[in-house]
């Protein structure tokens, strides 16, 4: 059996991160919005669940996202109110928004560099750059959630959930990758 590389680890990562948002979106193509709440809260306690049990370390943002789909989730099922769910990108993405603007303007704590520090070397300005660049697509992501909640059908705001969001973070790391090529320190004395 051979060893996983941490390019395999990544994108195992990446498909656990997503296991609800896409249990989610199937559920709803076989049923409706509230089966498909009922799931997205069952995948996301069964995340914490499986991490937990594997005694692996369970990540501050899977804890409230958890926190944040079972009060939303809950609503929606018990008010039958989809609109709870809806707003529930939106929480998520702003309370990151949030954690990393305060820590940064009011602690001096970056936590994109508490996060990602151990593998990469980045000058200070590189690291609060970073951080403000989540900061504001964490804003934006929030924003962009609502128009699409409210301002289209159900379908539309499912579909939006797992391509739209998905592409755009996609898109959002690419081009983060070519910042951080720009100015990730050569090992190159000359």
């Amino acid at each position: 059996m051979r060893a996983l590389k941490a390019p395999d680890i990544q994108r195992m990562k990446f498909l656990f991160d997503l296991f609800p948002v896409i249990l989610f979106f199937i559920a709803f193509k076989v049923a409706d919005i509230y089966v498909a709440t009922a799931v997205a809260v069952a995948a996301t306690l069964a995340q914490v669940a499986y991490l937990i049990l594997r005694k692996r370390r369970v990540e501050p943002m899977l804890w409230v996202s958890l926190v944040i789909i079972v009060v939303f989730g809950g609503a929606t099922l018990i008010l039958h109110d989809e609109n709870f769910i809806k707003w529930k990108p939106t929480i998520l993405y702003w309370a990151f928004a949030l954690a990393l603007g305060v820590s940064l303007t009011f602690f001096g704590r970056n936590l994109i560099r508490s996060l990602m520090g151990a593998q990469l070397t980045l000058p200070d300005p590189a690291w609060r750059a970073l951080s403000w660049a989540w900061t504001i697509f964490f804003a934006f992501m929030g924003a962009i959630n609502l128009w699409v909640a409210f301002n289209y059908p159900t379908e539309t705001w499912v579909n939006f959930k797992l391509f739209g969001a998905t592409g755009l973070m996609i898109l959002f790391v690419v081009g983060q990758g070519f910042y951080l090529a720009r100015v990730i320190p050569s090992d190159d004395p000359s």
